[in-house]
């Protein structure tokens, strides 16, 4: 059995905006978040302006379980329900999974350890909630009332596009008919910094924060660190059309693969990030050659884009397909990025843009096509690319629809 699946509520919390237009619309303003770090002015970050988990969903007593991702997969779920028209009955049958990263704010949630002992009188009975992977999964089901079959991913910086991913394969094939996926991530604490400073993964550096971001250059010295989160709701085909929804795209195809290689860094020949590319084309029944743009991982490390850029240029076929790099805009969010770019490629997807990839002056690989300033484009396809620490790799392919009907 296999059937269509689409994707018609999105609800977002970005440092662009609230919405995939509203993301859209500050690409085409050039306007940005990029900043110095609070806890390290050597490192830029991209946070999310203004965010309160109450002015979306109201005072409730379990928010205090929330850590700072953890209350950007609830909100971002909340907003993607509320958008959705689901009735009651719909959400307790519909699946719910949520990719997530873990908790780095240490010093904020101990700030005191001596000799190793975490407890104080002022210590939560259940703190340990707050580290916890599915507490916001949990969380979204009490209050957001969605009970169907569930799942919670913690695969690094692929851990929402695979979560996207596994809701696509369920519903494909039978065993649910809508599921609420995606999630969140914020890294933007003291621990968090410190982690990937330590780690030679981000850029350290002077200068201007808004220069710090640039993927696939020459002189790329690694990644931003951004925050945020994305849900969507995904149904089947028919499914939607009874329900007379808008309908954002199709989910045509997903692959995955785990390197086996290092701990940190990507297998530099991309082999198994390729194998998950073809996965997901082969289950979309298409070739890169049919594939309109892709949303590169692009994180600005050395590593990560040397593989990617290669990797592209052996499956493309001719000129290949335009590669564009979200994390430019809006930092990487580490385990919701794959959610936050999906937001971002629907946007362009309705909107046939492509955006530049910022601060791209002097490109890693020559025979990629990538985008230099941002334009107006036809697009019909895209291919959204993930890779993570611990060699985890993801794929997922996308397609336009037009009023609830592809084009063919």
């Amino acid at each position: 059995m296999s059937r269509r699946v689409v994707i018609t509520a999105v609800g977002v919390f970005s440092s662009l905006g609230s919405s995939p237009e509203e993301m859209l619309k500050n690409i085409k303003l050039d306007r940005t978040a990029f900043t110095r770090s609070a806890f390290d002015a050597s490192v830029v970050v991209c946070p999310v302006p203004d965010f309160d988990l109450r002015a979306v969903t109201g005072p409730f007593k379990e928010r205090r379980y929330l850590n700072r991702g953890a209350q950007f997969c609830v909100a971002a779920a909340m907003k993607a329900l509320e958008r959705s028209g689901l009735e009651e009955y719909e959400r307790e049958r519909a699946g719910l999974f949520v990719g997530v990263g873990p908790n780095l704010d240490i010093g904020g949630e101990f700030p005191e350890i001596r000799g190793g002992d975490l407890n104080r009188p002022d210590l939560m009975a259940l703190w340990v909630l707050r580290f916890l992977p599915n507490t916001a999964a949990s969380v979204i089901a009490k209050i957001g009332g969605v009970r169907g079959e569930n799942m919670t991913l913690t695969t690094a910086c692929a851990a929402t596009l695979q979560a996207i991913g596994q809701a696509y394969r369920h519903i494909r094939h039978g065993y649910i008919d809508a599921a609420l996926a995606g999630g969140g991530d914020s890294r933007l604490s003291p621990g968090g910094v410190l982690a990937y400073k330590k780690a030679h993964a981000v850029f350290v550096g002077e200068g201007d924060p808004a220069q710090a971001s640039r993927p696939f250059d020459k002189a790329r010295k690694g990644f931003v660190m951004g925050e945020g989160g994305a849900f969507f709701l995904l149904e089947e085909l028919e499914n939607a059309r009874r329900r007379g929804v808008k309908i954002y795209a199709e989910i045509c195809g997903f692959g995955a693969s785990l390197d086996g290689y290092s701990l940190t860094d990507p297998e530099p020949t991309g082999k198994r990030a390729e194998a998950a590319v073809r996965q997901a084309l082969a289950e979309a029944e298409t070739t890169m050659g049919e594939i309109d743009a892709v949303s590169a991982h692009g994180t600005g490390t050395i590593q990560n884009d040397d593989m990617e850029a290669a990797m592209i240029q052996r499956l493309a076929a001719g000129d290949g397909p335009f590669v564009m790099a979200p994390k430019s805009w809006i930092g990487h969010a580490s385990a919701a990025c794959g959610a936050l770019e999906l937001a971002v490629a629907l946007a362009c997807l309705e909107d046939n843009y492509l955006p530049g990839i910022r601060n791209l002056q002097d490109p890693c690989n020559q025979g990629v096509r990538f985008i230099r300033e941002g334009a107006t484009h036809p697009l019909r396809t895209l291919l959204i690319e993930n890779f993570g620490f611990g060699g985890q790799n993801s794929a997922l392919v996308v397609r336009k629809m037009e009023d609830g009907y592809d084009k063919n």
